[in-house]
């Protein structure tokens, strides 16, 4: 008896949200709750109700209501609860229009549309139609005010789950664009067409019917994941209408499996059997492909893993099953080894093309010695039993290094015979640990990865051009960035270097406390604003009182005074800064650990984003780049222990490790970007013997940093520097003689920087 009071209770609270006078409504509206209470959320409940209220005080009458409560609910279960807005939105912009009398038709179908496209950016493309169709064949005076409502609206939505069925979504749009082409300017042949009654309709019919459509065939095809894959997910359908230069790719992720609307049959395989290879290959993938790091992997190097994990799955797939081989034989191309031979084209595409179709088909006749080498590779590492997906990247990167051209950076890409459309986009198999603009960038998976000796090499390396000045070009992908995490020391030795220069901490408080941002500015003497003034009302109204003109401007505004600035330190640490600084007993790296944290205690005062970092490189093939604070992670302990922990070693290889401190500070959302380069020595390696090389380098760097909206200034620790830091920076730096007093000069070069 309870359960039902409070049953009737909460029918009686909703049916008073919705507002609603209508008898009618009142009478189907406890059957209609008992529908969307069990298909809709909570939240979803709450947008049915207010959107179902809305439709209701239209003033169109109580049939619009009654279809929404009826039909609404079944469209939300099954392409999502979003829908419900946009019913509403479509239904309220026909009812300021002349074609009012279809939202009743439109929302009756709008059930049975859902339930053929299955997906809800499809039927957002159906609504989108719908508008399209309805604006273009309504009459119009001089193409503003709409004078007659559409012809063949109302008959179209009428046919529309029948045309549905028989289409794929791209052969509908293109049906319904014949109607409003070819009888746009004859009413009568237009309902004719519309309502399916013209012969031209039924034949424009029969001419976009084709292919399989994935609606028509989802219980079989889960049956088949079922039975074969022990594999069970939604498939949910996109079209390939809408993307004529990129067709989109079947994929599969957490909401489900992406599949396109139709297959057409192909190189004699029914479109039925394209689907099962789809779902075969996918299958696969879920099975036996592990998840990898992708941060530092260029994108042909990305192309390479995946065209080689993709054959790794494949290969096991036909183990398992073995009529597969035949049916990926027959979709994967045959790439032509003759178009080798081209110029001034990237074939990428054609040699990772070429050993996918070695692997999967013996026969494939060939003559490429690199290619032949690579599949035996690849047989050789299947038959050691366990493979993995890290064995194929490591195989693959192998194979871009070898075969790697100088056109291969080209526009011009050959694609003839190289696309695997059974394939999905493997965008399952990445992990990026970038997260772009949002990235709260504290490195706590670099924390995870370092907890053994090895935590140098968590991550693969990111590779760098590097700037030859002697041929005036790049050399590609030259330079290994390694990063890491600093290791971690005892946080209590900055607090202690904090304390050693309280009375410089106090004088710099005053100058930092007029660097803060002032949120709020107020703007007197205003005719318009956000709030009265009230000092000037009140002289104002004494003025009007005394027979004088008030003055009018007795409102305020406000307007933001804020500062938009990141900050990046790049930290030179290498085996120069364990020496003596002249005229102190300390050495220079630890005159740098008190600037640090005297300029980190600075900023910080002011709460500019900032980060702090430190290089240095042994060859080319190892320079080291340690985090040392993120760009939003507090100044407190964790950041102090890994400041306290600095060491000096090797070499200084610094255009690498600006780019990359680039690469990170290019991603914060600031209006002012500023990398501080602290350094003790010019740009040098061991297996660099020109002096110039690493010079130019660097300032190349510099300029590539500049068009990027990053303004970099080096402090250069060393006597000599006058001889190549401008050459480097040009007037965008300062050289301190007097290593003893950098943790002076370190934060007013930032101040004097950004005031």
């Amino acid at each position: 008896m309870g359960d039902m009071n409070t049953r009737n209770m909460e029918m009686k609270m909703y049916w008073q949200r919705l507002g609603c006078n209508f008898s009618r409504a009142d009478a189907v509206f406890d059957d209609c709750m008992k529908e969307a209470k069990h298909l809709l959320s909570s939240d979803g409940l709450v947008s049915y109700i207010e959107n179902a209220r809305f439709i209701g005080k239209m003033g169109r009458g109580p049939e619009p209501l009654l279809v929404y409560l009826e039909e609404a609910p079944g469209v939300a279960g099954v392409v999502g609860e979003p829908a419900l807005e946009d019913l509403r939105e479509f239904a309220h912009y026909m009812s300021t229009h002349t074609n009012f009398k279809s939202i009743v038709p439109f929302l009756q179908t709008s059930g049975a549309v859902a339930r053929r496209l299955q997906s809800y950016e499809v039927f957002k493309h159906y609504i989108e139609l719908i508008r399209d169709m309805m604006d273009r064949t309504s009459g119009s005076v001089h193409g503003h005010h709409t004078t007659f409502p559409s012809p063949g609206l109302t008959d179209l939505l009428k046919q529309a789950p029948r045309l549905l069925t028989a289409l794929s979504f791209e052969g509908f749009r293109n049906w319904v664009e014949y109607g409003i082409k070819y009888y746009n300017d004859h009413p009568e042949r237009q309902e004719e067409y519309f309502s399916l009654q013209s012969a031209d309709a039924m034949a424009v019919l029969q001419r976009e019917r084709h292919g399989t459509l994935l609606v028509d065939n989802e219980r079989k095809l889960d049956s088949y994941f079922r039975a074969l894959w022990n594999e069970s997910d939604y498939l949910v359908p996109y079209s390939v209408a809408f993307d004529d230069l990129r067709k989109p790719m079947p994929y599969f992720d957490e909401d489900g499996i992406r599949l396109p609307d139709v297959y057409d049959d192909e190189r004699g395989v029914k479109g039925i059997d394209r689907y099962r290879a789809a779902l075969a290959h996918m299958a696969a993938h879920r099975l036996w492909s592990q998840k990898m790091v992708v941060d530092n992997w260029s994108p042909p190097q990305r192309m390479g893993v995946e065209a080689f994990e993709d054959s790794r799955v494949d290969y096991l797939a036909i183990k398992r099953y073995p009529g597969l081989r035949k049916l990926f034989q027959t979709l994967h191309p045959v790439p032509d080894e003759k178009a080798l031979e081209l110029e001034n084209t990237s074939l990428i595409r054609l040699r990772l093309a070429m050993v996918s179709r070695a692997i999967l088909d013996p026969d494939y006749q060939y003559e490429n010695e690199v290619v032949r080498e690579f599949v035996n590779r690849f047989f050789a590492e299947m038959e050691k039993g366990e493979s993995r997906s890290a064995d194929m990247a490591s195989l693959a990167l192998s194979f871009i290094a070898r075969t790697r051209r100088q056109t291969d950076a080209l526009p011009t890409t050959f694609f003839e015979n190289t696309e695997v459309d059974y394939r999905d986009d493997n965008r399952h198999l990445w992990i990026y640990i970038e997260q772009g603009d949002d990235e709260d960038t504290t490195f706590e998976h670099l924390d995870k990865k370092q907890q053994d000796e090895e935590e140098l090499h968590a991550l693969p390396p990111r590779h760098y051009d590097e700037w030859d000045y002697n041929a005036q070009s790049y050399r590609p992908d030259w330079v290994s960035v390694y990063e890491a995490l600093h290791p971690r020391g005892n946080p209590s030795r900055i607090d202690n270097l904090l304390a050693k220069h309280a009375g410089l901490s106090k004088r710099l408080k005053q100058i930092l406390d007029m660097l803060k941002p002032q949120d709020k500015v107020r703007i007197r003497y205003q005719e318009e604003g956000s709030e009265l003034d009230l000092d000037v009302a009140i002289r104002s109204l004494i003025d009007f009182k005394g027979g004088c003109a008030p003055d009018p401007r007795i409102n305020m505004s406000h307007r933001s005074d804020g500062r938009s600035v990141a900050v990046t330190l790049v930290l030179d640490l290498s085996q120069s800064l364990s020496e003596k600084a002249a005229g102190s007993s300390q050495t220079i790296l630890e005159l740098s650990q008190e600037a640090v944290s005297l300029l980190a205690w600075a900023i910080q005062q002011v709460g500019d984003a900032f980060a702090i970092s430190g290089f240095h490189s042994n060859t080319r093939h190892d320079v080291r780049y340690y985090h040392i604070k993120g760009f939003n992670e507090p100044w407190g302990d964790d950041v102090k222990s890994r400041l306290s922990a600095m060491e000096a070693a090797f070499s200084t290889r610094m255009g690498a490790a600006m780019r990359h401190a680039g690469h990170y500070l290019k991603a914060q959302q600031a209006d002012k970007k500023l990398m501080l380069i602290l350094t003790d020595g010019e740009p040098a390696d061991i297996d660099v013997h020109d002096p110039q090389l690493l010079i130019q380098d660097a300032r190349q760097a510099v300029n590539e940093l500049d068009r990027d909206g990053i303004y970099t200034y080096c402090i250069n620790l060393d006597p000599k520097a006058d001889e190549y830091v401008a050459d480097i920076f040009g007037r965008q730096y300062t050289i301190i003689d007097h290593v003893d007093r950098l943790p002076e000069r370190l934060p007013e070069v930032f101040i004097s920087l950004t005031k």
